[in-house]
């Protein structure tokens, strides 16, 4: 499915980060830069107000001389602007005498001295007045000649009255410019930024989504069963966590696949050697002329093959079971010694065919937590290959004793050996092609595993044996401790003595 332009991950990216690109220089244009000119205009107050605090018993002092002359105040006022940096302008109050007059009350103001000495003044009667009725240093905003001002009304007495007003002002101009100057660049930053992250952002997300893009065809071949080399992990974010996990999702793919395949056909080849040979034999008996011992004889086969085929399905349908997780298992404390006993009685017959000597060591209580009926399969499973592949008259032991905290049960025979000890629990695994399957042991181990139990195939001169062990209480079996000295097989002071039974060969 195609995805639309702006819909891609690519796009969306790219379009996330020029718009966080976007929001901080909006934040900083409207925001920043207003509270700069602000913060600007307010250092220039401040600077007025230590001004006008300074120089305000100075121009008292003053005012409150008769002798004073006017060129003597326009040095006076001049010096005190020079060296402030700032225009100062002295006004005159002038009160009515007259309450009638319908001026009473009013404040006009007249120039009585500038510190540039020029004809126009920048005057601000409003914020002067206000100055001269509070008694009080007023800011205010000014224009004068094209240029704003910052000002301050600072209110002079004279005998207990005001009688003139100091009024400070100072150009915002350089302020402005200042302003201006962080705007323009501030602008210029911003559309040079958001250049750059329009085309870094796309060439990010863009490489970002072609590794995504690769990790979703990768998807789409193994889902329709095409395997591919494993994708290259050029980077340690989660991206490359993600490709190395993919990567070892489609490893253990190709070991399921191959397991299956492996299986389906070494399961075919099974199933079809009996029948081919049932096919052979029934064409045998369709005809007429085999004597009566000839057709019991290809019966008597036919019957072995039949019973093959029906142990393959039988355990076809348990590895299966196995496999989806179908097997319900039971957890109950077990007696493994009686369990032994009951199941080497089932083998009487098997034992007396093969004149097998089974020998039963087996004390009257070795508990285990597990599942009685899974616990049986194992047994008859190990059995049943001890006497299948052991020449007849071969000895077979049946044991069973605690073992490092784990209940164990051993089946040992005296022998040829195992061909490969690594690959006897191997699926369709033997090592007589013509005696079995090989899915015994493969079954055994897997009930034992979900039981958290274990079995092991040990080989020795004298033949060959396994020894399932088993937990004894929940938490699965302990691994094996070496001892430094003394036997392997570790027993309790209060454990009643092993009985040791031989069972008859017929």
């Amino acid at each position: 499915m195609q995805l639309s332009a702006l819909g891609s991950l690519r796009n969306k990216l790219a379009l996330v980060f020029f718009g966080i690109v976007a929001a901080a220089f909006a934040v900083l244009y409207f925001f920043v830069v207003p509270q700069l000119e602000s913060n600007l205009q307010q250092r220039k107050l401040d600077e007025l107000r230590l001004v006008a605090g300074n120089s305000r018993s100075t121009l008292e002092s003053l005012t409150n001389r008769r002798d004073v002359t006017a060129a003597e105040l326009n040095a006076r006022v001049r010096s005190i602007a020079d060296a402030a940096g700032v225009r100062l302008t002295l006004l005159g109050v002038q009160q009515s005498e007259s309450s009638d007059d319908p001026r009473a009350g009013e404040t006009p103001f007249y120039v009585v001295s500038d510190s540039r000495n020029e004809l126009q003044v920048p005057r601000n009667d409003s914020v002067a007045a206000r100055a001269a009725v509070s008694r009080e240093p007023v800011p205010g905003r000014g224009t004068f000649g094209g240029e704003q001002l910052v000002e301050l009304a600072q209110p002079i007495s004279y005998r207990g009255r005001i009688a003139r007003v100091a009024l400070y002002s100072q150009s915002l101009d350089d302020a402005s410019q200042t302003v201006s100057f962080v705007r323009d660049r501030l602008l210029a930053a911003a559309g040079a930024s958001l250049l750059l992250t329009l085309v870094g952002g796309y060439l990010v997300a863009q490489a970002l989504s072609r590794r995504v893009r690769r990790l979703e065809q990768g998807a789409q071949e193994v889902a329709a069963g095409r395997f591919i080399e494993p994708l290259p992990v050029d980077s340690q974010d989660e991206l490359g966590q993600l490709t190395r996990t993919f990567n070892e999702m489609q490893r253990q793919l190709l070991v399921v696949d191959r397991a299956r395949k492996d299986f389906v056909a070494t399961a075919s080849h099974e199933l079809r050697t009996p029948i081919f040979s049932l096919g052979g034999f029934v064409e045998l008996l369709q005809d007429e002329d085999l004597d009566e011992e000839t057709r019991r004889e290809f019966l008597d086969t036919m019957a072995e093959q039949v019973e093959r085929l029906q142990k393959l399905a039988v355990d076809l349908l348990d590895l299966s079971r196995l496999d989806a997780g179908s097997v319900a298992l039971e957890r109950e404390p077990v007696d493994l010694g009686e369990l032994a006993r009951a199941i080497a009685g089932e083998f009487r017959p098997a034992v007396a065919r093969h004149e097998t000597e089974l020998e039963l060591h087996l004390p009257s209580r070795i508990q285990a937590l597990c599942d009685r009926e899974r616990v049986a399969q194992i047994m008859r499973i190990l059995l049943d290959n001890a006497l299948r592949h052991t020449p007849e008259g071969t000895h077979v032991t049946v044991s069973a004793e605690r073992q490092n905290g784990a209940a164990a049960l051993t089946v040992a025979d005296e022998g040829p050996g195992l061909p490969d000890v690594q690959q006897v629990f191997d699926r369709f695994y033997t090592g007589d092609a013509t005696r079995g399957a090989g899915l015994g042991l493969a079954i055994a181990r897997e009930l034992a595993e979900r039981m958290d139990g274990s079995i092991a195939a040990t080989e020795s001169a004298a033949g060959a044996s396994f020894t399932l062990r088993l937990p004894t209480q929940l938490g699965g079996v302990q691994p094996e401790r070496q001892a430094s000295t003394g036997p392997a097989i570790l027993r309790r002071a209060s454990d009643p003595p092993v009985a040791s039974q031989r069972q008859p060969a017929s």
